[in-house]
């Protein structure tokens, strides 16, 4: 049952994790290489931008095939530190005020709601 905007927030990434389970696949192995490197703690967003790198391949047009939302980088963070406890406090987490907010009940952004403007 979705009665906050942080539960509208975990839906949509479990959504995205149940149709794209390869990102999680590579935030794991991402961590963990950073984790070998020696890095005690690390940033969900340089995870996520590698994740980017790294899984990209560009249309027909020049732009990105694939959208991975910002809104799911807690959910990662939280995820990875539950099923590999040995590591909490690996990535820094904040307090969630969408706790208290009511849901929004409205769809996802997506590129398309956000046109481009011309360059001259």
């Amino acid at each position: 049952m979705i009665n906050s905007r942080k539960d509208e927030l975990e839906h949509a990434a479990m959504e995205f994790h149940r149709m794209y389970p390869n990102v999680w696949k590579y935030f794991v192995l991402f961590t963990e290489e950073i984790i070998a490197r020696g890095f005690s703690q690390y940033s969900v967003n340089a995870i996520f931008e590698r994740i980017r790198w790294e899984t990209d391949i560009a249309d027909s047009e020049g732009g990105s095939t694939f959208k991975l939302n910002n809104n799911h980088r807690s959910f990662y963070a939280r995820k990875f530190m539950r099923e590999y406890p040995q590591h909490k406090g690996f990535f820094r987490l904040r307090y969630r005020p969408s706790e208290h907010w009511a849901p929004v009940n409205r769809p996802e952004l997506t590129p398309a709601d956000f046109p481009e403007e011309e360059v001259h």
